[in-house]
């Protein structure tokens, strides 16, 4: 509570749009940093040559599977912790602020990172090297639980009404930022250092550049000031006093609405940017160097339009965009994949084109879309308990899973099937959601939410 009554009575009369332009710079900063960083480590991990490398050096000789899917069941494995990192750092959210849960979370994130590039291997401490990448991995998958919930928040809290989607866009042009860096990064070594030379210490400097990253997001981080949004209902005592049981108690239904979506919004992702490198060499059988610059080059295709996607979102809508991506998977899906079946660069690139374009759709507006789904009071914690539950369920287990899938049945199609099943599942919420563009964040989640300015959507 607030013990400056005169204060709090400045506070309660703050609008959202309070922050000041120089503020909203600060904080789409602060926010697309984690961002970056959590997917500069996706951008390493899941490189076709860093995934075999760490596929033999944390397994012994002789190990089930590819080393490209062991290296994938890591990642998977992560993922089962997102769940709980959410339940924790998201009411933590919600009841102490965003601004000191995303300090913690970010550092938490990048130090896992660093610790993978120091982690001894197999050959030195046999059985504990995979157990010890195991550890690590959870320990930044529970803190990315934390993360991307709290960066969409601040980001939605502290952008204008009728620019949220352009700022919210940035929280996914750093996701494609910091896939970039370490996936070029990882080309660039592997180019530059002999086989032997990435494979007995090269592979770990990516790793540890995370780190550096990481700190420069944290101070960036400690500059900001907490919420226009939050500091008006602190100033208001108004203050979920159980955020986790009034999220859980009112709101579960959105939570499966945004589950629902999130399914096809993590197939999508995942798929494309984790699995589709190792998927373009162990089954298109193209060669490390071109499917890497092919993922690179539509990662960049792709980092050129969110933006203005962004900003197109405010002036017709988040779901005009949602559902366009869902319909073109479901009609587009199949043909995408037939077209990589050619094996041909160009007809590659148009395929992987296709599944890009349909993603950025997506992920222009996800950072506008989600916080709006809930209020104030629970947005952080809802947001991360639902978001966190579809990722780990269906985002981290989508490259293993899908692999695993084309072994068995030797159909280079799974992938396909796959989306287009996630969007038919993914239409209906998509349907049923409130179109929030042009709707004040601190009134959006409500149950008698006002239609957005110049709409006529309910």
């Amino acid at each position: 509570m607030n013990d400056d009554p005169e204060r709090a009575a400045r506070g309660a009369s703050v609008p959202a749009d309070a922050g000041g332009v120089g503020a909203v710079h600060k904080a789409v900063i602060a926010s697309a940093m984690g961002n970056c960083i959590e997917w500069f480590d996706f951008g390493v991990f899941s490189a076709g040559v860093m995934t075999a490398i760490i596929g033999t050096k944390f397994f012994p000789e002789g190990a089930a599977g590819s080393a490209s899917l062991r290296s994938f069941a890591l990642i998977a494995a992560a993922f089962l912790a997102r769940p709980f990192g959410g339940l924790f750092f998201g009411p933590l959210g919600d009841k102490l602020g965003r601004k000191r849960v995303l300090a913690t979370t970010i550092i938490l994130m990048s130090g896992s990172t660093f610790v993978i590039g120091i982690l001894p291997d197999y050959a030195t401490i046999g059985i504990a090297a995979p157990l010890a990448l195991l550890a690590v991995r959870l320990v930044q998958g529970f803190s990315t639980g934390g993360e991307y919930g709290g960066a969409a928040t601040v980001i939605a809290e502290y952008a204008p009404t009728h620019r949220r989607g352009f700022f919210g866009s940035f929280l996914e042009f750093g996701t494609l930022t910091g896939y970039i860096l370490g996936a070029g990064l990882v080309f660039v070594m592997d180019l530059a250092l002999s086989d032997s030379a990435m494979h007995s210490w090269g592979w770990r400097i990516p790793f540890l550049i995370a780190l550096p990253l990481g700190l420069v997001g944290l101070y960036v981080r400690t500059r900001i000031e907490d919420t226009p949004a939050f500091q008006q209902l602190e100033a208001q005592g108004k203050k979920a006093q159980s955020p986790l049981k009034e999220t859980l108690q009112h709101y579960w239904r959105t939570i499966v609405m945004l589950i629902g979506i999130v399914f096809l919004l993590n197939v999508a992702d995942y798929t494309l940017l984790t699995f589709m490198p190792s998927y373009l060499v162990d089954f298109i059988k193209m060669d490390d160097e071109t499917a890497q610059l092919i993922t690179i080059g539509v990662e960049a295709a792709m980092m050129v339009v969110i933006l203005p996607l962004g900003h197109l979102s405010d002036l017709i809508g988040r779901k005009p965009l949602l559902l366009t991506a869902a319909v073109g998977y479901i009609l587009l899906g199949w043909p995408a994949f037939a077209l990589m079946q050619t094996r041909n660069d160009l007809g590659v690139l148009a395929g992987y084109a296709i599944v890009g374009g349909l993603l950025v759709l997506m992920l222009a507006v996800i950072g506008a879309t989600f916080p709006a789904m809930f209020p104030t009071r629970v947005r952080y914690g809802a947001f991360a308990i639902g978001y966190n539950i579809s990722t780990s369920l269906f985002g981290g287990t989508a490259a293993v899973l899908v692999g695993s899938l084309i072994d068995v049945t030797g159909s280079n199609y799974v992938p396909a099937y796959y989306l287009m099943l996630a969007a038919l599942v993914a239409l209906a919420p998509i349907i049923m959601i409130p179109e929030t563009a042009g709707v004040p964040i601190e009134r959006v989640g409500n149950e008698r939410a006002p239609e957005p300015a110049g709409s006529g959507a309910g």
